[in-house]
């Protein structure tokens, strides 16, 4: 019968973050499925190392490596998986998601929606930020546009004084935006905090600033309006990879010599960039109105109206500037919304189908079906929760 192995889990458990969460889940998820670990958590393994107890405390360990258990964990010779991407431990084999990629997607999605003003917030000091901003940065200069930063402290809410600090700084850079501006922003605590300061500031999200998090921490991104787009880097296959390398470590194998980084899972779009950036005044406004009114029984007629011009004449601008029609932008906003719901609830469809601005569940239905090609159940079904 093959050797029992005790491994070291070291994550920050106390953090309710998916870099923590996911990544432990991902670990556990390998543990089961191979059967034969026993997994310790040890938020001091370092110690535990340095105890002076014959032979290793640990067959293997998984952490987010500090310099004190990279060098403890060397003397004693136990394999060791890092998966904390800022770490400053760089000759440990590494498996975490790929937060370059993740910039130069969220970059790409703000293009889409044409966007031709940027920003970018995150933490100072921080590998993973730097990367991040970096991946962003670089898709952006390959389209011919420069991108605004501002970067905080991590510890920006530890007292009052530096609350007010940061609270100011963010007013000051929303100051020198010049609107519409799609802004990428490297933790989606962040963003939520930079949605409220819009807010306070009379910025509309999304209509003149789209924002776009990143970790899609479910409570954060859905609670409170509005939703915030958000990338998802998929922090339990990191921590299900991080295993798979120590296990095969712990067979004998040599470490990897390179970082192993795995891709973004996704992009998921929520109300915070669910706005087109376009230069005709009077296309942008319509926008603007069905943005905020798409929920509710709107129609082509009430979008004219709150502008003061006729349908005739927004019909055609609308047709030329986005090669659609306004009905057709307001189904468009409805599924988005719906899908949403779908994937993040488990609200009945006749009610969400009114929540989404749809007389009833089968207009919904009908529209959804063929702007997606699938019907709202069976979205459900197959985007439970990324």
């Amino acid at each position: 019968m093959p050797k029992r192995r005790r491994v070291a889990i070291s994550l920050e458990l106390d953090w309710p973050f998916k870099r923590h969460h996911g990544v432990f889940a991902g670990t556990q998820q390998y543990a089961q499925e191979r059967g034969q670990w026993e997994c310790i958590l040890d938020a001091y393994v370092e110690h535990s190392l340095e105890g002076g107890r014959a032979g290793p405390a640990y067959d293997g360990i998984i952490a987010r490596v500090t310099p004190r258990l990279a060098a403890a964990a060397r003397r004693a010779s136990v394999p060791l998986v890092n998966v904390w991407v800022s770490s400053p431990v760089t000759d440990v084999p590494l498996v975490a998601p790929d937060v370059q990629a993740a910039g130069r997607m969220g970059a790409r999605h703000l293009m889409r929606r044409g966007f031709r003003q940027f920003g970018f917030l995150g933490f100072n000091r921080q590998r993973s930020v730097r990367l991040q901003r970096r991946g962003f940065e670089a898709a952006l200069a390959e389209a011919g546009f420069c991108c605004s930063s501002l970067l905080v402290p991590v510890r920006y809410a530890e007292r009052p004084a530096s609350w007010r600090v940061f609270q100011a700084r963010m007013d000051e850079w929303i100051d020198s935006w010049t609107p519409p501006i799609g802004v990428g922003v490297s933790y989606d605590l962040l963003c939520r905090y930079l949605a409220c300061a819009c807010r306070r500031k009379g910025v509309g999200v999304p209509s003149e600033a789209a924002l776009l998090g990143t970790h899609n921490e479910l409570l954060i991104c859905t609670h409170p309006e509005p939703s915030l787009s958000s990338i998802e880097l998929g922090y339990e296959r990191v921590g299900y990879r991080a295993a798979e390398v120590l296990d095969q470590m712990m067979d004998g194998a040599p470490a990897p010599a390179e970082p192993i980084l795995l891709a973004p899972r996704a992009l998921l779009p929520r109300g915070s960039t669910d706005a087109l950036a376009v230069d005709d005044e009077t296309v942008a406004a319509a926008l603007r109105f069905i943005s905020e009114h798409s929920h509710e029984p709107i129609r082509v007629r009430h979008v004219a109206e709150s502008l003061h011009v006729t349908r005739r004449t927004l019909e055609r601008r609308f047709r030329a500037v986005l090669g659609r029609t306004i009905a057709e932008e307001i189904a468009r906003l409805r599924v988005e919304r719906a899908k949403r719901r779908l994937a993040e609830s488990r609200i009945p469809i006749k009610r969400l189908a009114v929540e989404a601005g749809f007389h009833d569940a089968v207009q919904m239905c009908a529209v959804f079906k063929r702007v997606e090609g699938v019907t709202p159940s069976d979205y459900r079904r197959n985007h439970r929760r990324v």
